[in-house]
């Protein structure tokens, strides 16, 4: 089989469909040669790249979320888990977002037990954005944790982080799919867009929240495209994820759902792949 490299990208909750990308791959027995991630693409793919299953990543989160389609049975089962991991949310006393979500970072990456980049089993990029300069920052060494809360800062969700001397934040702002990084680090690409379907809702005015992440989104959405038409990966995966908004983790099996029929694609592509 080819050396395949896997781009992941930035879609907060919608990103919760990589979960699938990578039980498709789990159940066709190929392992990625290079990973590269942005946002939750960055987060997905460290626990992926540690060791961990797709599988592993699902029960890992479904015990920490509660689902609405989650049982009363169900919700009283999880509430220790919850609550652990709610209180490592605070909100942020310095400037630049409104939650501060180190210790959840810390508590996150506890359930692994790599670091650094170096410690991982599979190779990892991740991509941040330098708030001052607009640039892409690209962290492939050194310490993990940092990086991955860096290339996650959502805008106005969470404080940016600080790593040598620069402000960062969410990679998704420059890059939200990087798999222009590893296009010449394998024989055959695999881009997962998580962006999802927008949801008209012509006459309603959003929130500030919703404003300021959904302007974020178009200019993404936009980037993407013109970045399609001069460079492509040879396999593209777009889930068809509707409803679920940014921070809409209480709809996990909506998206695990709605990705479904994206995964029978990739399923072809791949048999194609072999076949030819």
């Amino acid at each position: 089989m080819h050396k395949i490299g896997l781009a992941l990208g930035g879609g907060g909750a919608r990103g919760l469909a990589h979960i699938s990308v990578l039980e498709v791959l789990d159940e066709l027995d190929i392992k990625p040669s290079v990973i590269a991630g942005t946002s939750m693409g960055a987060i997905i793919g460290a626990f992926y790249a540690s060791g961990m299953s797709g599988k592993d990543i699902k029960k890992l989160v479904r015990r920490h979320i509660i689902s609405k389609d989650d049982r009363l049975r169900d919700v009283i089962d999880k509430r220790a888990h919850i609550l652990e991991w709610t209180s490592a949310f605070a909100p942020a006393h310095a400037r630049g977002g409104i939650i501060k979500a180190d210790k959840f970072y810390n508590r996150l990456f506890g359930e692994i037990s790599k670091t650094t980049f170096e410690e991982l089993e599979i190779p990892l990029i991740v991509i941040a954005t330098d708030y001052w300069t607009a640039e892409e920052v690209v962290f492939k060494t050194g310490e993990l944790l940092p990086a991955v809360k860096a290339s996650a800062a959502i805008p106005v969700v969470f404080t940016p982080v600080s790593i040598g001397g620069r402000i960062l934040v969410d990679g998704g702002v420059v890059n939200i799919v990087p798999y222009e990084h590893i296009l010449d680090l394998c024989d055959v690409t695999i881009a997962v867009d998580v962006s999802g379907t927008p949801t008209a809702h012509k006459h309603e005015v959003p929130s500030l929240i919703q404003s300021a992440l959904g302007t974020i989104r178009i200019m993404q959405t936009a980037n993407l495209a013109a970045k399609m038409k001069i460079l492509q990966p040879d396999i593209f995966v777009h889930p068809d994820i509707h409803n679920v908004k940014l921070l809409d983790f209480n709809k996990v099996e909506d998206v695990f759902h709605q990705a479904e029929p994206a995964m029978e694609e990739l399923r072809a592509k791949i048999a194609k792949l072999k076949a030819g």
